[in-house]
């Protein structure tokens, strides 16, 4: 089995993407023989209400036998947006959501907001977990109304360290990872599941050496980034490096436990 734990749907307003609904991610997984995708909705990044997309998202999952069998939708909560308490509720609750994820850089909050520990926690109380993105786009290419700063995997840990008992996907490892000790003994004590994407998943082997085989699964960032890079990390692994069994768990296992699939 295979399951692509980071994709998208809808437009990014600074760049023209491809493929950015539901049939078109549909017929990617189709022709990389992926099963399932954890699918978030760009759109909750930009929009004033987050909510709206999350139900953009429902629906158009929900418009498809084809869709409600393939995708697994994760909401975007702002927590310092009025009325995200219900939003929660409502992702959990009603859509069955699995994870939450958060965008501080784009909603201008910092990693250690009270209102983003307390949605932490709350997700940890309901079993679901929570999703950070080192990086959406290169800001090197970026537009001028685009942020202008990016966080490396060291800006997250006050979040960790805050609930250390949740559950944290950490998606595409494109900035700095480098880590003190004690940072890097943070992040090893901590239930993480990192996806495949990022350009620090270049020498794989390495990386999921240093953090462990358990905490790593295949992810796509499409349609920002290309489809196949992720999974090309995984299946271009020597038998030296991983056995079949590993590949395996990068594959789906991984995800399917974290997340009790």
């Amino acid at each position: 089995m295979l399951i692509d734990i980071n994709s998208f749907v809808g437009h990014w307003p600074f760049k023209r993407l491809h493929s950015n609904n539901c049939e078109g991610l549909l017929g990617r997984m189709n022709e990389y023989g992926v099963d399932l995708s954890l699918v978030t909705n760009i759109h909750g990044i930009f929009y004033k209400n987050t909510q709206s997309a999350n139900e953009e998202l429902m629906e158009e999952i929900r418009s498809k036998k084809a869709y409600k069998d393939r995708f697994m939708p994760f909401g975007i909560i702002n927590p310092i947006y009025a009325g995200w308490k219900d939003d929660f509720k409502t992702c959990v609750e009603k859509f069955g959501m699995k994870a939450i994820r958060v965008f501080p850089g784009y909603h201008d909050y910092e990693i250690d907001d009270p209102n983003l520990i307390e949605l932490t926690k709350m997700a940890r109380d309901k079993d679901v977990a929570i999703v950070l993105t080192m990086r959406m786009v290169d800001v090197r290419q970026r537009s001028w109304m685009d942020l202008p700063k990016e966080w490396a995997l060291k800006d997250y840990l006050p979040l960790l360290k805050a609930v250390p008992d949740a559950r944290y996907m950490l998606m595409n490892l494109a900035t700095g990872i480098a880590l003190s000790p004690e940072e890097e003994a943070l992040v090893k004590s901590s239930n993480v599941l990192f996806d495949t994407s990022g350009r620090h998943i270049v020498n794989f082997a390495s990386v999921f050496k240093r953090f462990g085989k358990e905490r790593f699964a295949f992810g796509t960032h499409f349609p920002i980034l290309d489809y196949y890079t992720g999974l090309l990390r995984i299946e271009s692994l020597r038998k030296e490096e991983a056995t079949e069994a590993d590949k395996a768990l990068f594959c789906s296992g991984n995800v399917s436990r974290f997340l009790k699939l």
